[in-house]
């Protein structure tokens, strides 16, 4: 996803003349033709995030288009009181794209881990938060919305899915598989172990790549059963709020495959953090079991 949102800019200042582009010591070897040829619209600001999103903001402010490149935790954690002052309440189209999603950074400790963004970042009203499952979906997403004048986060990952990569539309959830006994939630990167799992099951499979704004119309459509499974790459919980006001006034079971609100302390491979944290296809396949079961 990295690399197909680098040449993405690496067309986009030369092509567009509103568009602007931040990155903080990090993808510049990528676009390094880019940042020598347009140094007026394409800069390293080096290791100073809260001030990357306030010169974005002032720029945005005059009618360009700006976009930031960062490590998600940096990108969210660092730099609240920008996004909720500089980009949320001002109401300003700054887009920002962040690598490091979740655990993808395993090997550098808690510092680098971001499980909490999209939770964060759906507290700020007017902040739209896309998490693609795919590069090709990272390219979808970002050309149907980066012009939309919000604020809008994307997450990406260095762990796509390889096996479904369907087409997505900002804003709308797919449905991928159609079933009666549960609704099972696929968060961006969990497509691929929610439908092995769920492959042999009468159950309902909601593909969401948009977390923020939340497609509620759908799964009001599509979760017959008020059983619901959510797997999520993210804080496990994330997307209650939006689940209980797409479903009101109804006894809803909802079970998580997610990762734990705790401080990850433990060091490892990303495998190793998936396993250790029960996101995989065989943990989904139990909780659906379970969650069939009751």
């Amino acid at each position: 996803m990295r690399r197909t949102f680098l040449h993405r800019i690496s067309r986009m200042i030369p092509e567009e003349p509103d568009t602007v582009f931040f990155t903080v010591d990090i993808g510049m070897w990528a676009i390094r033709d880019i940042l020598r040829d347009y140094p007026d619209r394409c800069t390293n600001v080096g290791i100073y995030e809260d001030a990357m999103f306030s010169i974005a903001a002032g720029l945005a402010k005059r009618g360009l288009i700006p976009t930031i490149f960062g490590i998600q935790p940096y990108l969210i954690e660092r730099t609240l009181e920008q996004i909720k002052m500089d980009l949320a309440y001002q109401k300003l189209g700054v887009n920002v794209v962040g690598t490091g999603a979740a655990v993808d950074y395993s090997r550098y400790g808690y510092s680098h881990y971001c499980a909490e963004d999209a939770a964060i970042i759906k507290q700020i009203p007017g902040v739209e938060f896309v998490a693609p499952g795919s590069p090709k979906q990272f390219g979808t997403l970002f050309e149907q919305s980066y012009r939309n004048g919000n604020p809008t986060f994307f997450r990406v990952s260095d762990h796509p899915n390889i096996a479904y990569d369907p087409e997505v539309v900002f804003g709308q959830a797919n449905i991928m598989q159609k079933g009666s006994r549960a609704t099972v939630i696929a968060i961006s990167t969990m497509l691929d172990m929610v439908m092995a799992a769920c492959a042999d099951q009468d159950v309902t499979v909601l593909y969401y790549t948009t977390l923020e704004p939340f497609d509620g119309v759908t799964l009001a459509s599509n979760c017959n059963s008020n059983k619901i499974l959510v797997c999520e790459p993210q804080f496990a919980g994330t997307m209650l709020h939006d689940i209980h006001s797409a479903l009101p006034r109804r006894a809803l079971q909802i079970e998580h495959v997610g990762f734990p609100r705790t401080i990850f302390r433990n060091y490892g491979t990303y495998d190793e953090k998936m396993r250790y944290y029960h996101l995989t296809e065989e943990a989904i396949a139990e909780k659906l079991k379970n969650l069939l079961s009751a």
